[in-house]
């Protein structure tokens, strides 16, 4: 094996930037063959897409962090505490969303090291890669469609749901679906999902409002989830 893939990543002069592109792009490689033996072990229902492509993502970004670091241990512990403060204080709903939070956290870093050609093939080979790996975005069904709103309701736990919120929803919303019921705080509550429409006109913070004065509602959140618009206050 060429020596310059088997070579320690020395605290000195950087890599020719050629000989990062090539390592970051064996780890494009090598990343792709784990995501395909992922898909290829599990059940179909199993595979995450984002997952698979979060696989190949992150070979990239661990080999991208690997020449920033070198052997300096300042810089090791650096990312542990960037990655740490990023992680507890981002919200993150995808996994591919805390690929790319890593991938913000090694540019930045590749920066401040003065590793730019370590910056700028990441970029390039990551790019390449989420291109490459892209999840299609399917169309949605015109029954979702009419049913625009995602509604969260955690109720103390012992009360009937329907017999608590039912009437409200009636009163504020329109055609509505149950979507999941779960226990939350160590069964101490539980969490309700609708997917509805409101009723005529009606503001969406007056059906907040309503459930919100209901007692056993500890919180409610409503977002508009056709158009990413986000919870409404």
């Amino acid at each position: 094996m060429p020596d310059f893939l088997t070579g320690p990543f020395a605290d000195g002069p950087a890599a020719a930037p050629l000989l990062v592109l090539v390592r970051l792009l064996g780890a494009l490689v090598f990343g792709s063959l784990v995501a395909f033996i992922y898909r290829r072990t599990r059940a179909p229902a199993d595979v995450v897409p984002s997952f698979t492509t979060t696989l190949a993502l992150l070979a990239v970004l661990i080999a991208m962090v690997t020449q920033v670091i070198g052997d300096n241990v300042a810089r090791a512990f650096s990312l542990v505490g960037a990655l740490s403060i990023v992680r507890f204080r981002t919200v993150v709903r995808d996994t591919q969303d805390t690929a790319y939070v890593i991938f913000a956290v090694a540019v930045g870093m590749a920066v401040g090291a003065n590793n730019l050609w370590v910056a700028v093939a990441g970029i390039v080979v990551v790019a390449l890669a989420a291109v490459l790996m892209r999840t299609p975005v399917a169309p949605v069904p015109a029954a979702e469609a009419a049913l625009p709103f995602l509604l969260h309701v955690r109720l103390g736990l012992g009360h009937d749901v329907d017999a608590l919120i039912g009437s409200t929803l009636d009163a504020h919303t329109g055609p509505r679906r149950l979507v999941s019921m779960a226990t939350a705080r160590q069964g101490m509550a539980i969490d309700v999902a609708y997917r509805a429409a409101l009723k005529g006109d009606r503001p969406a913070d007056d059906l907040v409002r309503a459930l919100n004065r209901i007692e056993g509602v500890q919180s409610v959140t409503l977002e508009r989830v056709d158009t990413g618009q986000g919870a409404v206050p």
